[in-house]
């Protein structure tokens, strides 16, 4: 097949990331990818990176005289390229490629929704997502629920596709676990608990930090350790470290900055931790971990819900819970089993082949019914 995936986001955020990987995958496959970027972004350097075919719109623009202009340069672009399917992974410029569809009807018509932001029940939303497009992929179960009862979106239409991981990029390094530790100064005794995440309000490491600072402190759990595998971002690092030295687990933490071996800090943990305040729509993060059969505990936002049970997650923002379940992953082995199971198991159905599958899935049903 010949597809575009739309994917104008600014930053190279979870959307991102999924659409890219998708695409990434759908060429490996032997389809015929375009990637439409915004020019100058990480996604579209990104894309670059991977070796897809990119191009740059101002997707986003909201100027009336560029938006009216947009639509006769997509409808050229489809001319030329001839898609079988347009997926378009953020709303900006959706409408432009639903009238196109409208008027043309020789393309499916795909909307991919990997955000937090619940759509707004309005006339035209309704209209766009009901009739004017031929399937709609949701990254988890709460915003498919939200289309199928809000919207009332027919089920054969609406589809939930959490995403996938490279299993042969991520995997547990036994080797690597050694010698991560030994550089971190951690011992086989330690207890190394993990946040993988860029460093943002959203991503919990405030509250992560206070919960091990209140294990460490005030339940004397000594060897307990913890590991930011992160960077500067919305929060600089100086902040992190604020907040380390404020609660007085400095000495037992360690920051990693950029690192190209992500998969050898993952496999340095003996557990991983979703600390996330909200959003998680698209959990990046979470499936690496799983893959490389880490346990892991998450707070209950965005798709968290879908991939662990309900005993390995605690309210956003509760730090007493989390602390206690983290005690509990450390000092219960009952647990903590089930805890590295559930991992397993939840990703041997999130591979990079089974989202491929997925996708290309309800690929073929929308260019069937189309």
């Amino acid at each position: 097949m010949k597809i575009i995936q739309v994917i104008n986001v600014r930053w190279f955020n979870a959307t991102a990331w999924y659409g890219l990987f998708l695409g990434k995958l759908l060429q490996e496959a032997g389809h015929d990818v375009l990637i439409l970027a915004l020019k100058n972004t990480e996604p579209y350097f990104k894309s670059l990176e991977w070796g897809l075919d990119t191009r740059c719109f101002d997707l986003n623009t909201r100027n009336p005289i560029k938006f009216c202009n947009l639509y006769f340069d997509l409808k050229k672009l489809i001319f030329q390229f001839k898609p079988d399917i347009v997926n378009c992974h953020r709303g900006e410029a959706f409408v432009l490629w639903a009238l196109l569809q409208k008027r043309l009807k020789n393309f499916c018509l795909i909307r991919t929704r990997g955000d937090q932001r619940l759509p707004k029940r309005n006339f035209i939303n309704i209209l766009l997502h009901k009739h004017y497009c031929q399937a709609i992929i949701t990254t988890n179960s709460f915003m498919y629920k939200h289309f199928k009862d809000k919207f009332k979106i027919p089920t054969d239409k609406l589809y939930l596709i959490p995403g996938g991981v490279d299993t042969k990029k991520f995997f547990f390094q036994k080797s690597a676990r050694k010698k991560i530790r030994q550089s971190l100064n951690f011992s086989n005794k330690d207890f190394v608990v993990g946040l993988l995440g860029r460093f943002d309000k959203v991503k919990g490491q405030k509250e992560l930090i206070q919960a091990v600072a209140l294990l460490y402190h005030k339940k004397k759990i000594k060897n307990i350790r913890l590991l930011l595998i992160g960077f500067s971002s919305a929060l600089p690092e100086k902040q992190i470290k604020k907040w380390l030295t404020k609660y007085k687990i400095e000495n037992i933490t360690r920051i990693t900055g950029r690192v190209k071996n992500v998969r050898d800090y993952i496999s340095s943990l003996d557990l991983g931790v979703i600390s996330s305040l909200w959003s998680e729509a698209i959990a990046r993060a979470a499936l690496e971990i799983m893959a490389c059969h880490i346990p892991l505990i998450s707070t209950s936002v965005g798709v968290m819900p879908d991939l662990l049970p309900e005993e390995a997650m605690v309210p956003a923002g509760n730090t007493e819970e989390l602390a206690r379940l983290i005690y509990k992953a450390i000092n219960n082995s009952n647990f903590y089993a089930h805890l590295k199971e559930t991992a397993i198991k939840t990703i041997s159905n999130l591979t990079r082949e089974d989202f491929l599958q997925a996708t290309l899935d309800v690929y073929v049903k929308g260019v069937n019914k189309g």
